[in-house]
């Protein structure tokens, strides 16, 4: 692994990680877990009015101490990855809306990471995915502390990452394995942080994993998962959602 340098141990430090740095299946798992717990899924700067500029990622992330949404979370962890040695390559995603709509290219964006036991489909910037990461085998039904997923192809250029629900399986996104830039990702940013088309602009976000659930902000509801247990109750002014925000997410705007 070639010398860390202070910028990246800051980063190891934000996700609370100070575990082994080889490049092996086991510390990519790792260090994504401890990104999902430890770093919000959120799009508060959206409705703050603040541009999202997909090269200042690391200053809000690590420097800040905020979350994001994809083009942040898994444009600064691709970076981490490679500073410590991984091969790993952006990836673009087309997110499932509805019966079999997807989203346009570059609607989401993935990591792939290659391994010595086969390449790795990696998502930190997706909310409620996966804990860890996906073999990019297809038909393989794969077990995450998150649920059930499975790859298949989709078409003669895209692939399909499914969660298994009941019976049947609900699709997530598609995807290819073609390399991208985060420049490719620009306008889809964008798209996301000025259409009123965009789910992201409709209202608050912000959510966060735990070792036993998930706790999030979606609006003026404050949703905390624990098992089978659901709590929700309404922060029903900007006092008490900046005080939800600094006590779960340890955010503060």
């Amino acid at each position: 692994m070639p010398t860390l340098e202070p910028r990246w141990q800051r980063y190891l430090d934000r996700i609370q990680y100070a575990g082994p740095l080889a490049t092996s299946l086991p510390v990519l798992r790792a260090l994504q877990a401890a990104h999902l717990f430890h770093v919000p899924f959120e799009n508060l700067d959206i409705h703050r009015g603040q541009p999202i500029h997909l090269t200042h990622s690391y200053e809000k992330v690590v420097e800040a101490g905020r979350g994001g949404f994809c083009y942040e979370l898994n444009g600064v962890f691709y970076e981490l990855l490679t500073a410590l040695g991984f091969t790993a390559r952006l990836i673009s995603a087309r997110v499932f809306s509805s019966a079999t709509t997807f989203g346009p290219e570059f609607d989401h964006m993935a990591i792939l990471v290659t391994l010595p036991e086969g390449e790795y489909l990696v998502d930190v910037g997706f909310g409620e995915f996966t804990q860890g990461p996906l073999a990019n085998q297809l038909g393989l039904v794969q077990t995450d502390p998150r649920g059930h997923f499975v790859l298949e192809q989709y078409d003669a250029t895209y692939r399909v990452v499914s969660k298994l629900s009941g019976e049947g399986q609900v699709p997530e996104y598609l995807f290819t394995t073609t390399a991208r830039t985060l420049p490719d990702f620009a306008a889809m940013c964008r798209y996301h942080q000025t259409s009123p088309a965009s789910h992201f602009t409709q209202k608050r976000l912000c959510s966060l994993a735990t070792e036993t659930g998930r706790v999030t902000i979606s609006g003026t509801t404050l949703k905390i998962t624990q098992g089978e247990l659901v709590e929700e109750r309404i922060l029903p002014d900007e006092a008490e959602f900046n005080e939800a925000l600094a006590r779960y997410f340890n955010v503060r705007l």
